[in-house]
C-alpha cells in the first residue's frame, strides 16, 4: 500500500510501529480507554454475527461493497477495527486512522502489513497528501469531532476524483431530548478523570442493566428504561447477542455515550446539503444506524 505523506522529512513519533501526529492526551482520549478495554467486543469474528458487515454494506451500498478488492480506503475514526476487519476480509487496502490511542487496539487486532497501515492523527489535520483514496469511510465519528463541517471537508479532500465518501451522523430526535438520566450522568462524568469515569460507567451498567433485561423483548419497556436510566442496552435492538455480549456492548456504549467531549446532532436535510455543498454528486442520505447515513461521489 503506497501512501504519499505530507512533509515526509518532518520528524514525528513512531510508537509500537504506529506514526503519531497528535498529543498523547487529547479530547478523544476517553474513546481510547474504551476501545483498548473492549477491543474485540464489536468484531464480527468475536460476536459470530455479521453486525459490522451488514452496517458497512448498507452504508456503502451493494455495488460499492462488492467491489472493495484492491480499493484504497481511508478509514477515519477506526477505533478497535470493527470495520477494519470487514474491509480487510474483502481485500481492500486500508489506511486506518484514529485520534485516540484506539490505534493500539486496532494494531493488536489487525497488525499492519502490505494491505493495512495505521496512524494516530486528527481527521481535520491528516498527514497525507490529498486525493489518494478511492473510498473515505467515517462511520460513528463525525458527531464526536469539534467541527463536523470541517471534518467533512477534510474527508472530501482525501478522495480521488470519482471516489466515494461514506459517512453517518447523529440525528436530532425528541427521544434523546427526553433522556434526562443520560444527560445528568454525562454532565457529571465529563468533569471527572477519564479512569474514574470509566469505572463509574461500568458500575452504572452493573446496577441498571438488569432492569433493562426484565423487559428485554418489549420496545415500550426499553423506551422507558432509556429515559429513567443512564445505560445503553441492546436487548431489543440486537436480541441475538448473548447475555455476556449484551453486558459488554452495554459497558462499551454506555461509556461512549456518557463521556464523549462533543455530541453534535443534525437533520437529514442539513446533512445532505452539507455533502452537496462540498461538491459531491449522486448524494444519498437516509435514516438508519445511529441516525443518518449518507454517501456521495466526488466528480471525476
Amino acid at each position: 500500500m503506497n501512501i504519499v505523506w505530507k512533509d515526509p522529512d518532518k520528524k514525528h513519533k513512531i510508537v509500537n510501529l504506529i506514526p503519531r501526529f497528535v498529543d498523547k492526551k487529547n479530547y478523544t482520549s476517553g474513546f481510547g480507554i474504551q476501545w483498548n478495554h473492549y477491543r474485540k467486543t464489536q468484531l464480527d469474528s468475536y460476536t459470530k454475527l455479521p453486525l459490522s458487515k451488514l452496517r458497512l454494506k448498507r452504508c456503502l451500498g451493494k455495488e460499492i461493497f462488492s467491489d472493495l478488492q484492491g480499493k484504497s480506503v481511508l478509514e477515519a475514526g477506526c477505533g478497535a477495527g470493527r470495520f477494519t476487519e470487514v474491509l480487510l476480509f474483502n481485500n481492500a487496502d486500508v489506511m486506518s486512522v484514529d485520534m485516540s490511542n484506539a490505534v493500539e487496539a486496532n494494531q493488536l487486532n489487525f497488525p499492519q502489513n502490505e494491505h493495512h497501515m495505521i496512524a494516530q492523527a486528527d481527521i481535520c489535520n491528516l498527514p497525507f497528501m490529498a486525493k489518494q483514496f478511492d473510498l473515505v469511510i467515517c462511520i460513528g465519528v463525525i458527531q464526536h469531532t469539534k467541527y463536523p463541517e470541517q471534518t467533512l471537508k477534510s474527508l472530501y479532500e482525501q478522495l480521488k476524483p470519482g471516489g466515494w465518501l461514506i459517512v453517518d451522523h447523529y440525528a436530532f430526535s425528541w427521544s434523546y431530548e427526553t433522556q434526562i438520566a443520560k444527560k445528568v450522568a454525562r454532565f457529571i462524568l465529563k468533569r471527572l478523570s477519564l479512569d474514574r469515569a470509566f469505572l463509574i460507567t461500568g458500575y452504572l451498567v452493573k446496577v441498571f442493566l438488569p432492569l433493562h433485561k426484565i423487559g428485554r423483548r418489549s420496545r415500550i419497556w426499553q423506551a422507558i428504561m432509556r429515559r429513567v436510566t443512564p445505560v445503553v442496552s441492546y436487548y431489543n435492538d440486537i436480541p441475538q447477542l448473548s447475555d455476556k455480549l449484551q453486558e459488554e456492548w452495554a459497558r462499551l456504549d454506555t461509556h461512549d455515550n456518557l463521556t464523549d467531549s462533543y455530541k453534535h446532532f443534525t437533520t437529514k436535510e442539513k446533512f445532505s446539503n452539507s455533502m452537496k455543498n462540498l461538491g459531491l454528486r449522486d448524494v444519498e442520505c437516509w435514516t438508519g444506524g445511529i441516525g443518518i447515513e449518507g454517501r456521495g461521489r466526488k466528480p471525476s
